[in-house]
């Protein structure tokens, strides 16, 4: 992706007309950039890279007594799935639509499945910890026993 990018920026500088037959460039780095960031969201969970408010989580659960990491574990496969949901189903509508990425011989709707899978990896990944299989709490480094 960012190889692609750079190309395009030199090209643009450097190529003249040449640069017109590289207009694809870009979408092609937005789409790979869309499915990055959906695909990496459950391994930013999984090695505890995601934003949280560890010290709150960890102070309310002590006092409570609340198995409160298995509840947010549940809430987040829960939640996790439910927008794979909403993005698959926005998907096949898009493709039934029939809708043309603009500069690239695609359907537009394939989009819309980096957040799905993305979204269903995530759910994975909450499951994991909800039933013991990963250790997403561990510091970085250790491996649940």
């Amino acid at each position: 992706m960012t190889a692609l990018f750079a190309f395009n920026v030199l090209v643009r500088e450097l190529g003249g007309s040449l640069a017109a037959s590289f207009h694809w460039i870009d979408e092609v780095v937005r789409v790979m950039n869309i499915f990055l960031v959906f695909l990496a969201a459950g391994l930013a969970l999984e090695r505890g890279k995601q934003v949280a408010v560890d010290s709150w989580r960890d102070r309310i659960a002590a006092r409570s007594g609340l198995p409160l990491r298995r509840i947010i574990d549940g809430v987040g496969a829960l939640f996790a799935l439910y927008m794979a949901w909403l993005a698959g189903n926005t998907a096949a509508f898009v493709f039934a639509s029939g809708q043309q990425s603009a500069t690239l011989p695609m359907p537009i709707g394939w989009i819309y499945v980096a957040p799905c899978a993305g979204f269903i990896l995530l759910a994975l990944r909450y499951g994991a910890s909800l039933f013991g299989v990963i250790d997403r709490y561990a510091p970085s480094g250790e491996l649940p026993e």
